[in-house]
C-alpha cells in the first residue's frame, strides 16, 4: 500500500513538474488569433498593429485568422471549442464574448477600452448632435445606424443614444464594421456609432463627419471630438473594448504570462502612437482586472437589453 502510494505521489509530481517545464518554455509554437469579425474592423486592425510586437516577444509566428459570422458567435464559439493550452486565442468585443458565453473564456487582457466615434455621411446635412436628434425626432425611423451586428458595442451605443434622447433609429446590422463603413460611405446608410481606428482615415479627408464621441470625458486618441454629453445629451457614455481571451481552462500561469506579455506591448510607444494615431486609447491592468471591467461592462447592456427589449440575435 505504502509502495503504491509512493509510485501515485511520484507520478503526480514528475507530471507537476512537467507542466510547469512547459509553461516556463511557453511559447514553442506559432499562436494563433481568431478574430471573429470580417478584415478591416475595429478588433482587426488592432490585432494586426500588435502583431509585430507580440512575434518579437514571443518569439513565434502569430497567425491571424478572421472567422466572421453571427456577431462574432462562430469565431468564439470555434475558441470556446479549443485545446486549453494558450496557442488558440479570441480578439474578442462586446458582442463575441456576452454574458450568455463569458463562462466559456478566461480573460487574457484588455487591449483597448475606447470611445466610439458618432459619424454621419458628409452628404446628411447634419453637423452636430443636437441637429442629429432633431432631425431624428422630426423623421422616427427615418435614420439608418450600421452596425458589426446585433448585441455589438456599435449596435448598443446607438440603442443608448436612441433610448436617451427619446428617438427612433433604424438599426441595420452587418458582419463587421468594414462592411458597415462601406455602406455608410456609399450612403445607403447615414450613421454610425464606430470604433474610431475604423473611421477615422475618412473623418480626416472629409468623406464623414465626426459629430461626437461616446466617452464620459474626451478621449487621448480624440481630443478635438466633444463628447455626446457636452453636445447636447447630459449623461450618455460607451465605450467600445477589444480584448484577448483564451478557453477557460487554460492554466492561470499561461494566462498570467501571456498578460505580462500584452502589457509590455501595450506600453510600447511605437504601438501606443500608433493606436492613438487611429482614435484607440490603450489599456493595461492584469488579467484579474480585465473580468473585473467586463462584469461592470456586461451589467450595464444587460439592463440597457432588459429595459428596451432590443434584440441582440
Amino acid at each position: 500500500m505504502q509502495r503504491s502510494l509512493f509510485f501515485v505521489l511520484a507520478f503526480v509530481g514528475f507530471f507537476g513538474f512537467a507542466q510547469a517545464q512547459n509553461l516556463e518554455s511557453f511559447p514553442v509554437k506559432p499562436i494563433k488569433v481568431i478574430v471573429p469579425f470580417p478584415p478591416g474592423g475595429g478588433a482587426d486592425t488592432l490585432i494586426r498593429l500588435m502583431a509585430p510586437s507580440l512575434t518579437e516577444l514571443w518569439k513565434q509566428s502569430l497567425i491571424i485568422e478572421n472567422r466572421p459570422g453571427a456577431s462574432g458567435a462562430i469565431g468564439s464559439e470555434l475558441v470556446a471549442q479549443s485545446p486549453a493550452d494558450g496557442y488558440t486565442l479570441l480578439m474578442g468585443s462586446t458582442a463575441a464574448v456576452t454574458e450568455k458565453n463569458i463562462a466559456q473564456f478566461a480573460p487574457v487582457a484588455l487591449v483597448s477600452a475606447s470611445p466610439y466615434v458618432v459619424t454621419v455621411n458628409a452628404g446628411l446635412n447634419i453637423n452636430s448632435i443636437k441637429a442629429l436628434m432633431t432631425f431624428a425626432k422630426a423623421n422616427p425611423g427615418k435614420l439608418r445606424f450600421g452596425s458589426s451586428g446585433p448585441g455589438s458595442a456599435s449596435h448598443l451605443s446607438g440603442e443608448l443614444f436612441a433610448s436617451m434622447a427619446g428617438i427612433e433609429l433604424l438599426h441595420i446590422p452587418y458582419k463587421g464594421t468594414g462592411q458597415a463603413l462601406t455602406d455608410l460611405l456609399a450612403g445607403h446608410i447615414d450613421l454610425m456609432f464606430a470604433p474610431a481606428q475604423t473611421v477615422m482615415p475618412q473623418i480626416e479627408t472629409g468623406k464623414l463627419l465626426a459629430l461626437g464621441q461616446t466617452g464620459v470625458k474626451r478621449s487621448e486618441a480624440l481630443p478635438n471630438i466633444p463628447t455626446v454629453a457636452e453636445s447636447g445629451l447630459p449623461g450618455y457614455s460607451a465605450v467600445g473594448w477589444f480584448g484577448l481571451f483564451a478557453p477557460v481552462a487554460t492554466p492561470k500561469l499561461t494566462v498570467q504570462k501571456m498578460n505580462q506579455v500584452l502589457s509590455v506591448t501595450l506600453s510600447q510607444e511605437k504601438l501606443r502612437k500608433a493606436m492613438l494615431e487611429r482614435g484607440s486609447d490603450p489599456a493595461s491592468g492584469s488579467a484579474e482586472d480585465f473580468s473585473a471591467f467586463l462584469r461592470l461592462d456586461q451589467a450595464k447592456w444587460g439592463k440597457l437589453i432588459k429595459d428596451n427589449r432590443i434584440a441582440v440575435q
